[in-house]
């Protein structure tokens, strides 16, 4: 498995599986078992955040087992609810004792990993790939996960370790916003 920057040819297998997993294109059931993206991804938007090294793949010869994103929130011009809530909370969010707003950040996600791949370390390789991506350009990376999404949760907290930092909520949906080290020794751990 190759982990790597998506380049802009990935965008429309990038966009394919963002639009699969995504919470409107899967049963109550389905999301329950694998957990789901929201949020509008298309083959457009995915060309530019490729062309900005904003999205990690992992490769199997040519096919696409996984996405993640990987962006500074200060290249983000049009954060959909959730990302603009988590920059507006950056006083109150706090990352290992201080602010969020006094520490290089960025925002970790969406993380997607293709059906046929799900259970063959994918997800941690995408992990691994953005602890060593983001390493150097920032001291945290910070995911926001709607609290539905138990299997995200259960991955990124129970299973990689990422710190919960607090909680907001946007109508009737619940998130919470985790934290993980971009310094060196962390990522000698992962």
């Amino acid at each position: 498995m190759d982990y790597r920057y998506a380049v802009t040819a990935d965008a429309p297998p990038m966009a394919e599986l963002f639009a699969a997993h995504h919470y409107d294109a899967l049963t109550d059931q389905e999301r329950a078992q694998q957990g789901f993206v929201q949020g509008g991804l298309d083959a457009g938007t995915l060309r530019s955040m490729a062309e900005d090294r904003s999205f990690l793949v992992a490769d199997d010869d040519g096919l696409l087992a996984g996405l993640l994103g990987l962006v500074s929130p200060d290249n983000m011009t049009d954060p959909p609810p959730p990302a603009q809530a988590v920059l507006d909370a950056q006083d109150s969010l706090r990352w290992q004792g201080r602010p969020l707003r006094a520490t290089p950040w960025l925002f970790y996600g969406p993380v997607v990993v293709a059906t046929a791949y799900r259970g063959k370390g994918v997800a941690r390789g995408l992990y691994t790939a953005a602890l060593r991506a983001g390493s150097g350009r920032a001291d945290a990376m910070v995911a926001f996960i709607e609290l539905a999404n138990r299997t995200s949760w259960r991955v990124h907290v129970d299973g990689f370790g990422m710190t919960p930092m607090g909680e907001f909520t946007i109508g009737d949906r619940a998130y919470g916003v985790v934290g993980a080290s971009l310094r060196s020794s962390a990522i000698s751990d992962a």
